[in-house]
């Protein structure tokens, strides 16, 4: 028939939302999403011009998939709310943006490359450990790292409380033992700072050029490009 549903609600939330379809489909199962006033059920389809909620707040129609590689200042949180007096990225992004959500994070003073989008999948594909995502940064020390403690980060690991951190550690140049190009495939939060200063390390600036197949380019802070997968 003509007027029969053809559009996948789960995957409709997902986009909207940037969620992976299983947390859409855990808010269906709650009973948070109307499609015309009536609660959804899982497996749930709905016609185009239909009125989606969500805890009573209306979900857009629109499907299309957005992607930003943006480059975070100092000083900026990954946050939709300020926290403190604390500005937040998306006083930098134009207001046709605001509904991309960050994907993973980076710490107030940390700067580099951040994703954002509008892609559940995506989003999940990009930060949970099991796809192994590589980020590299550019750090630099308050004091020169030994080349002892070089080899225990890069070989054995340091121990934190959540676990093991091994981090690939490689010199800008060979006269200069305070700044670092670091490896890492994993996501903890502040990580790279725990792992230094675990030994007595401070670190003074935290930049992320690359996230997975994506990188910073020539992109200035507080700007951001339109991409596509890769």
């Amino acid at each position: 028939m003509a007027d029969e549903p053809t559009l996948r609600l789960n995957k409709q939330l997902a986009l909207q939302l940037a969620i992976a379809r299983r947390e859409a489909d855990n808010l269906i199962d709650k009973g948070v999403v109307l499609i015309n006033g009536v609660p959804a059920t899982l497996g749930a389809r709905y016609r185009a011009g239909d009125t989606i909620t969500v805890d009573g707040k209306e979900i857009k129609a629109d499907t299309t998939y957005q992607y930003l590689i943006f480059n975070k200042p100092v000083g900026y949180v990954c946050s939709r709310k300020q926290q403190g007096d604390n500005p937040t990225i998306y006083e930098l992004l134009p207001p046709e943006y605001h509904h991309l959500k960050p994907v993973g994070r980076l710490d107030r003073d940390s700067s580099g490359i951040i994703l954002l989008t509008n892609d559940g999948n995506f989003a999940f594909e990009m930060t949970h450990p099991k796809f192994n995502k590589t980020k590299i940064y550019n750090v630099r020390l308050e004091s020169d790292l030994a080349p002892l403690h070089q080899q225990m980060i890069s070989d054995h690991g340091i121990e934190l409380e959540d676990g093991t951190s091994t981090l690939q550690l490689e010199r800008m140049n060979e006269t200069d033992r305070k700044s670092w190009i670091v490896t890492m495939h994993e996501g903890r939060n502040r990580q790279i700072r725990r792992t230094f200063g675990a030994l007595g390390y401070t670190v003074k600036k935290l930049h992320r050029t690359n996230f997975g197949n994506y990188a910073l380019g020539d992109i200035l802070p507080g700007e951001f490009e339109i991409t596509n997968i890769q």
